[in-house]
């Protein structure tokens, strides 16, 4: 499902969630550890388990459920599930059930029972706070898989993300998720497609500043499908956050000077000095974020995850395109040059405000 097997994706969960010890309990005698060249003789193991093992997570793969005292958390392998609803599930106790209240063969009991897969429905109810289903056969199956596409979705996504960029991306996304290729990889494009638009940009003629607006519109897109890639195979890292967090802003920078240069070109009022405000509030905006990422406290946490998303949000290509082929994106280079000095001011009030209380308690 989605490039990996749901059996690999619940142990992946699970040890995100913090569960462990992990055994895989099926029939055929085998044991899996991370880095060992141990044959497996159960068919629902080796090759099922490519992500675990890429990740070093320790599991065992037994014909037989193990003795083991105290709570335990049992789940059929059918169940598709985020780490997070683990993590309370493991908090809480219960048992998981959908958003939609549909219990799934999940819970955690005193003890580990001695039957093949215990019944849970003594056991108080769980909700889901995110994307949780089961598979019971080839259809649906299917619908999970839609199911699951469409919940990979970021904090970052604007209105033009939701309803065109990713689903554009997505198909994109979906040949991908087959391949070898890293979500980084498909940052770094993502990021040589924007350079790509704003060189066009900054040709000044009226054909490629509309060529370079759809080349910017499909940068965008491209954006959309590292995150796809990176959370639907577990792939996630800190190079990848400030890859993306980065490169959206070489990429704007790119775009700003681009235009400056084009507009200049053609003799446009103001227009080299507007890009060149403009450049600089990116930069400046850039600056005050990553100094608010430094220094935040738990209540800021959330305020600069909101201005990251911001920064990062390229809502904004849909008024290029549109600006480009009426020819007037000099209108957009005045929201610019004024809109990203606005921002960085008001991020540096609230970082300052938020400081100044802390230091007050």
């Amino acid at each position: 499902m989605a490039g990996l097997t749901v059996l690999d994706r619940l142990i992946v969960a699970l040890h995100r969630a913090g569960a462990g010890p992990i055994y895989v309990v099926c029939g055929g005698e085998a044991t899996y550890a991370p880095g060992s060249s141990a044959s497996f003789s159960c068919t629902c193991a080796a090759s099922l388990l490519r992500r675990t093992k890429a990740l070093e997570i320790p599991v065992q793969v037994l014909s037989e459920i193990p003795p083991r005292d105290g709570l335990v958390l049992v789940a059929r392998s059918e169940v598709i599930v985020r780490a997070a609803d683990l993590a309370l599930l493991i908090e809480r106790g219960g048992r998981l059930a959908t958003a939609a209240g549909a219990p799934l063969p999940i819970g955690i009991l005193p003890h580990l029972p001695e039957s093949a897969f215990p019944k849970l429905d003594s056991l108080s109810v769980v909700r889901a706070e995110g994307f949780a289903a089961l598979m019971t056969d080839a259809r649906s199956a299917r619908v999970v898989e839609r199911a699951l596409w469409a919940s990979l979705t970021s904090s970052a996504d604007g209105v033009v993300d939701r309803v065109f960029n990713r689903p554009c991306g997505r198909a994109l996304s979906k040949l991908l998720v087959h391949t070898n290729v890293s979500p980084n990889t498909i940052s770094v494009a993502s990021i040589l497609i924007g350079l790509l638009a704003a060189w066009l940009f900054a040709a000044g003629d009226y054909a490629s500043i509309v060529a370079a607006a759809f080349i910017f519109q499909l940068s965008a897109i491209v954006d959309c499908v590292d995150g796809d890639l990176a959370r639907v195979l577990f792939k996630e890292s800190k190079l990848g956050k400030w890859l993306d967090l980065a490169g959206d802003q070489v990429v704007h920078v790119g775009v700003f000077a681009g235009m400056a240069i084009g507009l200049a070109r053609r003799e446009i009022p103001l227009g080299l000095w507007l890009g060149m405000s403009a450049v600089v509030g990116a930069l400046l905006s850039f600056a005050v974020v990553l100094r608010g990422m430094r220094n935040r406290d738990g209540r800021q946490s959330v305020l600069m995850g909101k201005l990251i998303d911001s920064v990062t949000n390229r809502d904004f290509s849909v008024l290029v395109l549109v600006l480009a082929c009426i020819d007037r994106l000099q209108w957009f280079l005045w929201l610019a040059a004024v809109g990203s000095h606005v921002f960085w001011i008001a991020a540096l009030a609230i970082q300052g405000s938020t400081a100044g209380r802390r230091v007050t308690r």
